[in-house]
C-alpha cells in the first residue's frame, strides 16, 4: 500500500521538491498546507488530489472556488494533523513553529525541514514527540547526513559532530563586503534554496542555525558541534567518534535525496534506499576542507555565542535574523548591517527559561527591537 504524506509549506522550495519525490515514490498526499500562491497551490491540488489544503486567508476564497471536491481552510495546523504516514515540516521561519507541535502532539512523525522548530523550541518539540509517541527525522542535507552517520553507533562513543558549509558566494571575494546587494547574494554557487535560506547562507548564518539546530536536535553539547567549508558541497556532514575514526556521508548538491530519506526514516524505522532518476556522484577530486572565518563571518559565531548561552537566546537570534534580512532584501539596511543588527538584540535580549510562552514573548521582543534599532542603520 502506498504511503501517504502531508506537507507543511507545499510551495516553497522543500515543499515543491518534496512532491517530486512524491511522483517519484507513488506516495499519496493527504494535505497541503500553502500560504499565498495561489495558482500553484491549486496546481498541486489538482493534480495529488489531497483531502484538504490550508491556504492565506487572503486566497482563501479564490482557492475555495478553484478547488471542487476539495476542502480549503485557513489553518495549516488542521494539515498537521490529519490523519497520515508522515509530515513534511517545511513552513519557513517562526510560522513553522506551531503547526509542526500540533503534528507532533498528534502522533504524526515529522520529517522536519524547519530550522526553526528546534532551534527555538528544540527541548519542547522532543517533548512533545516523546509523549505521543512520534518520530522526528531531518530533511535538512546536512542533518540527514548526521542521521544516516550516526544509524547503528552509540551516542557515547561520538566526539563531534561536524556540518560542512559551502561558504557561499562571498567565500572569497569581494573582499569588501559592504558593497554585497541582494542579487548578489541570492546566487548561492551550489543549492537552489528560498530567499531567506539563501541569504542566511551567504552571512553563514544559516551554518549557525544548523549548529543550534543539530545541539537540539541531537542533544549533544553545542561544544562537539563544529563546522568546516566544503566549497563542492559533496560531503555534507562528518561524526568524529571517541577512537579518532570518522564517518561521513556524501551526494549530490540535490535536496530531493535528502528530502526522500527525511521522509523514509520516518515512515520506516530502518530508511529503505531506493532508485531515484539522479546522476551518481564524481568522487575525483572532492576533498576540499578549511575551518570557516569568523571575522568574515560574524553571523556563524553569534549563533554559537547564543547556544551557549540557551534559554530564549536562539529565538531572539532567530528573530533579529529574520528581520535583518527582509530589511536587507528591501534595501533597508546593508550586508555588513546583518550581524550588527543581530548582535545588538542579542546582546539585550532577556533571560528566561524556555517555555511556550517565553519563545512567543522573546519572538515579539526581538521583532520590535530589531525593527527599532533599523531606525538608525543606514541603509
Amino acid at each position: 500500500m502506498s504511503h501517504s504524506i502531508s506537507i507543511l509549506g507545499s510551495t516553497g522550495s522543500i515543499g515543491t521538491q518534496t512532491l517530486e519525490v512524491a511522483r517519484w515514490r507513488g506516495w499519496r498526499v493527504a494535505g497541503l498546507a500553502a500560504g499565498k500562491n495561489l495558482d500553484l497551490v491549486v496546481r498541486q491540488a489538482l493534480e495529488f488530489k489531497p483531502k484538504l489544503v490550508s491556504v492565506d486567508a487572503s486566497i482563501f476564497q479564490d482557492a475555495r472556488d478553484a478547488l471542487p471536491g476539495i476542502q480549503v481552510v485557513c489553518d495549516p495546523c488542521e494539515v498537521a494533523t490529519l490523519e497520515c504516514d508522515a509530515v513534511v515540516g517545511a513552513i519557513p521561519g517562526l510560522a513553522g513553529l506551531e503547526p509542526t507541535r500540533r503534528a507532533l502532539e498528534a502522533g504524526r512523525n515529522v520529517a522536519l525541514a524547519n530550522k526553526e522548530a528546534m532551534v527555538c523550541g528544540g527541548p519542547l518539540m522532543w517533548a512533545a514527540a516523546r509523549a505521543s509517541g512520534a518520530r522526528i527525522t531531518p530533511v535538512d542535507s546536512e542533518h540527514g547526513a548526521l542521521y544516516q552517520c550516526l544509524v547503528g553507533e552509540k551516542f557515547s562513543d561520538v566526539a563531534e559532530l561536524i556540518l560542512t558549509a559551502s561558504g557561499g558566494p562571498f567565500r572569497l571575494a569581494p573582499e569588501d563586503l559592504s558593497s554585497v546587494t541582494p542579487e548578489m547574494a541570492l546566487k548561492h554557487p551550489n543549492w537552489v534554496m528560498g530567499a531567506k535560506v539563501t541569504i542566511d547562507s551567504s552571512t553563514l548564518m544559516n551554518k549557525g542555525l544548523e549548529v543550534l539546530e543539530a545541539m537540539y536536535l541531537y542533544e549533544i553539547p553545542i561544544e562537539k558541534v563544529g563546522v568546516l567549508v566544503h566549497p563542492k558541497s559533496i560531503i555534507h556532514s562528518l561524526v568524529r567518534f571517541n577512537d579518532g575514526q570518522i564517518k561521513a556521508q556524501l551526494g549530490v548538491a540535490d535536496m530531493r535525496l535528502a528530502i526522500q530519506y527525511g521522509i523514509l526514516a520516518a515512515l520506516e524505522t530502518k530508511p529503505s534506499r531506493p532508485s531515484t532518476p539522479l546522476e551518481p556522484l564524481d568522487l575525483e577530486g572532492m576533498l576540499e576542507l578549511s575551518k570557516p572565518d569568523l571575522n568574515r563571518f560574524p553571523c556563524l559565531g553569534l549563533a554559537i555565542e547564543a547556544g551557549k548561552r540557551g534559554g530564549v537566546a536562539p529565538i531572539a537570534l532567530n528573530a533579529a535574523d529574520e528581520i535583518a534580512v527582509t530589511a536587507f532584501l528591501d534595501y533597508k539596511v546593508s550586508y555588513l548591517g546583518i550581524p550588527k543588527l543581530i548582535e545588538q538584540v542579542l546582546s539585550e535580549a532577556p533571560i528566561a527559561f524556555l517555555s511556550w510562552d517565553s519563545i512567543r514573548a522573546t519572538d515579539a521582543w526581538a521583532r520590535t527591537r530589531a525593527a527599532e534599532l533599523l531606525k538608525s542603520f543606514r541603509p
